[in-house]
């Protein structure tokens, strides 16, 4: 029995393939290594994966029907953690239809493949907290509305989650969608406040400060993510009232962070102050995120551990050694 694995040499998607190597399991990854960022820290991440016996690569386009189907083959593949996806809210501003190809083509292919697996057991796929677009109510529950997107990457997560209900309904198979809350840790994505906040500060650079810093994260550690992900992997949802095997997750820190105080600490890890550009809010931004997590806690003991003043250090000390600097 095979894991099939989207976005594995992706920042989470890595992470998630190294537990689930490690615990035994059978794991197919499809990655189409795009340069949204640098595929050389993509290819990095495959080549700590691709000494495991139990895992196999393909380069694949997930919007590619035909090409996925083949990248399976006869494998027996019963659960999917579909995390591939186009990231970024500021850069639907410039690309729009990346967005609409990978977040919504891709989804429905991934959802077409998985009905016809003669066996799926539980298809996993990430949505995002920016959902909730500009939802004032905090902390923001999986029960609120989230009908107002302020970006074109947050309407497609959104339809990611239509789109999947729609196919529970129609065709049976256990569906579980997770709004993933500011991922960041080692093996991190370039494109991400941490990551670039960190290279800017060590190379004696200023760092752009949005909303002249008035900004709170709930910000999430990747091994707390992946604890998450591989919980709910393990346990299908159950029927809902309707008789549909369906449910979505907030998974998060369930603690927001003022993000003055991210660079206050991140500065400390460094040990080197911050040079700090205050501008007003980006297009598409929010000014909070705030996980609540009590269906997933309740649910599977879902109970975050790292906060940011270990989470940020073990980041930097990883950025040093990666980067060589």
């Amino acid at each position: 029995m095979a894991i099939l694995l989207t976005g594995a040499a992706g920042f989470i998607g890595f992470h998630v393939a190294q537990v689930l190597l490690a615990r035994g399991d059978e794991v197919i990854g499809l990655d189409n290594l795009n340069d949204y960022y640098d595929p050389a820290l993509k290819r990095a991440r495959l080549a700590q994966l691709q000494g495991h016996n139990g895992f196999r690569f393909c380069e694949v386009d997930i919007a590619e029907p035909e090409d996925v189907k083949a990248a399976v083959g006869k494998a027996d593949v019963r659960r999917i953690v579909h995390l591939a996806a186009q990231a970024g809210v500021r850069y639907s501003l410039i690309n729009p239809y990346a967005y609409i190809r990978a977040n919504m083509m891709g989804h429905t292919a991934m959802l077409e493949l998985a009905r016809h697996l003669p066996n799926c057991e539980h298809f996993v796929y990430a949505s995002s907290s920016s959902v909730y677009g500009g939802n004032t109510k905090l902390p923001f529950a999986v029960e609120d509305r989230v009908d107002s997107p302020v970006s074109l990457y947050a309407a497609t997560k959104k339809a990611d989650e239509l789109i999947s209900y729609a196919y529970t309904h129609l065709f049976g198979f256990p569906q579980t969608g997770l709004r993933f809350f500011t991922v960041y840790g080692p093996w991190g994505r370039p494109d991400m406040a941490l990551y670039i906040f960190t290279r800017a500060i060590i190379e004696g650079r200023r760092i752009q400060v949005f909303n002249h810093g008035d900004m709170q994260r709930d910000f999430t550690y990747i091994d707390d993510i992946v604890d998450g992900v591989i919980r709910v992997l393990d346990n299908p949802p159950p029927p809902d009232e309707s008789g549909r095997p369906y449910r979505l997750y907030n998974i998060g820190n369930n603690k927001p962070e003022p993000l003055l105080r991210l660079i206050e600490v991140l500065e400390t890890a460094i040990g080197r102050k911050a040079d700090k550009e205050l501008l007003p809010m980006q297009p598409g931004d929010v000014p909070v995120t705030y996980a609540d997590i009590s269906a997933i806690s309740h649910d599977l003991g879902f109970n975050p551990v790292t906060p940011i003043e270990v989470g940020i250090p073990r980041f930097v000390d990883w950025y040093r050694r990666y980067h060589k600097v």
